[in-house]
């Protein structure tokens, strides 16, 4: 570990960069259905039970020792069987997500690679160079993490403003409020199938102990940074949804709903009510940064929680036991079976609510049961809090279940 004084602003960053991936381009499509004003509503809502969620996982934590994840939290205070539960939560949702990070991470650096080489470069060539080197600032120190994700940010900022500028400055409030609409149009009723995707959006509960670790212990900084780098994702979130829905009409989004979001689709439907310029360039690049800070994100997150589970140290062995853990399980399954988690990554959001809602709800209480409420730091609003964290948990398994079993309304544009 560097010894060099952590900064909010770094902190703030990693949070930023693992929260804001790829995913945010489904956000417009996901929420199509409940349009602007309703996507806004949802995006808050969800905003605001993540961040409660990941500041009670914080004050949890503050009670045991540095590093301590959430096998020793779970452990302690939710006994075996939650312990079990929340750790194949755990690990399905970010194993899955690094084996997508690395396919489609290592698909662009091929192309990349190719453009500058003048020559095709094969699948597996790209996906070793974008792992090699990202899993080395995993392994080497959260400080790298934080200084490669900031400079990345900055590119993801710069991108997006590239992106969006002449969008925004395009944008038709008849379109945004969908006016031309008949009086009878029903929005609220494709509530579900927005909902698993906004939380998704918003993940970064397994970077809380790593922080806390990363800042010595000092949580109201880390509590600092899960508000500011949440707060900024919101943001561009909500500015992105401003640039989509409104310059193109709700009732033109069946081509996009139908390739699931597909970036390509969306920018060639666009550009038939708007000019979209350099805007797919932008967004590749934009795409190819934020894939890059998901994974370090996620990862270290990993990192961290696998380093709990089995006590190894931050020595040099110990972080290359940790990271051979870490990284070589989703690099192996992804150069013997590239595709093979599309299946599986649909239920990302499902699993992700076990241990981004429910348990932190219930963490905290058996905390403060045991404990009180932490001198460190301690989350405002109480009891109540707990009650509509766990609920907000339980709202988004009914709607992925609903979701998946076609019982609620679907918007097809």
């Amino acid at each position: 570990m560097s010894d060099k004084t952590p900064s909010l602003f770094g902190g703030a960053m990693i949070i930023a960069g693992t929260v804001i991936g790829a995913g945010m381009f489904a956000n417009p499509t996901a929420t199509s259905g409940i349009w602007f004003l309703g996507s806004l509503a949802v995006l808050f809502y969800t905003w605001f039970s993540m961040l409660a969620g990941g500041l009670m996982l914080l004050e949890a934590n503050t009670h045991y020792p540095y590093g301590a994840s959430f096998d020793t939290m779970v452990k302690d205070l939710l006994g075996q069987v939650w312990n079990v539960i929340n750790g194949l939560a755990v690990a399905f949702v970010l194993y899955l997500l690094t084996y997508a990070y690395i396919f489609v991470g290592g698909d662009l650096t091929a192309q990349g690679l190719g453009s500058l080489a003048g020559g095709k470069v094969s699948l597996p060539a790209g996906q070793l160079v974008f792992f090699s080197i990202l899993a080395f600032c995993v392994w080497a120190s959260t400080h790298l993490v934080d200084r490669l994700t900031s400079v990345l940010i900055g590119g993801m900022v710069l991108t997006f403003i590239w992106a969006t500028g002449g969008l925004l400055g395009s944008v038709k409030l008849p379109v945004l409020f969908d006016t031309a609409a008949p009086a009878d149009t029903q929005y609220w009723i494709y509530l579900a199938a927005a909902l698993p995707v906004c939380l998704a959006s918003f993940g970064f509960h397994g970077n809380v102990s790593s922080l806390l670790k990363y800042f010595n212990g000092d949580a109201p900084k880390v509590a600092k940074s899960l508000k500011a780098g949440t707060l900024l994702a919101l943001v561009i979130y909500i500015l992105w949804q401003l640039a989509i829905q409104g310059n193109l009409p709700r009732n033109e989004f069946a081509p996009v709903i139908a390739a699931e979001g597909q970036v390509s689709v969306l920018i060639g439907i666009l550009a038939k009510f708007v000019a979209v310029g350099s805007v797919g360039t932008a967004l590749s690049l934009f795409g190819y940064m934020a894939i890059a800070t998901s994974f370090l994100g996620v990862t270290l997150g990993l990192f961290d929680y696998i380093a709990d589970m089995f006590k190894w140290n931050g020595t040099a062995a110990g972080r290359t036991k940790t990271a051979a853990l870490t990284f070589l399980p989703p690099l192996v399954c992804c150069l013997l079976f590239p595709t093979g988690f599309v299946t599986a990554i649909g239920y990302v959001g499902l699993a992700a609510t076990v241990w981004t809602a429910l348990v932190p709800a219930m963490l905290l209480y058996k905390a403060r049961q045991k404990f009180g409420r932490s001198p460190q730091y301690s989350v405002r609003g109480g009891f109540g809090l707990m009650v509509w964290v766990f609920l907000f948990g339980l709202i988004n398994i009914a709607a992925q279940v609903l979701s998946q079993l076609e019982w609620v309304p679907v918007f097809k544009g």
